[in-house]
């Protein structure tokens, strides 16, 4: 491969890596803003892999689209989704991996209840007719803190790990 060709793929690279993140940050965005059909496009279509672990494990997009429809998007549910340290790697023109961590806030304010959550993103992405699209993501949850804000003073219900959150070193 010549210079010129090397600095091409180089760029590519770059730039898809930089296409992946502004996928993933949609993606985030949509949920945050009750947005279905602009979180479904985030989805390759036909066959996928999700696995949200306590919301559920889903072979397409419009399964995960009715149940996130149905638990999240009512006007007392805000929710806030923080993507952070993206490692995203390109395999190829078509194909590339990453892994995110997040931070997730909700509030319930019909109930008076708030969750944090601490997790990481496993994904992995398709470039469909010149789109990136997620084609594999797998949410585990590392940290939970769940209250309840109701009267003058918040609460903690529970704080900690999950009881199947992975351990460090394991």
């Amino acid at each position: 491969m010549n210079p010129i060709d090397q600095l091409e793929a180089r760029l590519r690279a770059l730039e898809d890596a930089d296409a992946i993140r502004s996928l993933k940050a949609r993606y985030f965005a949509c949920c945050d803003m009750k947005d279905t059909e602009g979180m479904r496009d985030c989805f390759a279509p036909g066959r996928v892999r999700i696995d949200y672990g306590a919301i559920g494990v889903f072979d397409d997009r419009d399964a995960l689209v009715e149940v996130f429809g149905r638990l999240g998007c009512h006007p007392h549910i805000v929710e806030m989704h923080h993507g952070v340290n993206p490692q995203i790697e390109v395999l190829d023109s078509h194909h590339a991996r990453g892994s995110w961590g997040l931070h997730y806030q909700m509030l319930d304010t019909r109930e008076g209840a708030f969750t944090q959550l601490g997790a990481y993103y496993d994904d992995t992405y398709r470039k469909i007719d010149g789109q990136w699209k997620i084609a594999s993501t797998r949410c585990v949850v590392t940290s939970m803190l769940v209250g309840h804000y109701t009267g003058a003073t918040p609460g903690v219900r529970f704080g900690g790990r999950p009881a199947d959150a992975p351990q460090a070193g394991a």
